[in-house]
């Protein structure tokens, strides 16, 4: 478990996933992809892990990703195989807020 900053950036240790931090929430936090967790950009993944075949829906590049009290929020800044959940609880896909009409 982590603190987690706005501006961190992570990348999965089992496909290509890569997450930046927008919002973060003032308490630790478990985030994973692909059911293992997430690491440092910078950190090299540790050899022979695996999917969880459970968490294999995949990440969409440019597409953000919240929990369900909206106090966390990452971009896709490079997609990949693993879907990301924290606490076990799978992140949705951010809802885009419709624009007002210009009448």
């Amino acid at each position: 478990m982590a603190r987690l900053k706005t501006g961190t950036r992570l990348k999965s240790a089992v496909c290509n996933t890569q997450v930046m931090v927008v919002a973060a929430p003032d308490a630790e936090v478990q985030l994973t992809c692909g059911g293992q967790p997430l690491i440092d950009a910078a950190a090299t993944p540790t050899a022979g892990a695996v999917i969880s075949p459970d968490a294999a829906k995949g990440t969409t590049l440019g597409k953000r990703y919240v929990n369900a009290d909206g106090t966390l929020e990452l971009l896709c800044i490079k997609p990949g195989e693993g879907s990301l959940a924290v606490a076990g609880e799978a992140l949705r896909l951010k809802e885009a807020k419709p624009l007002p009409s210009s009448d």
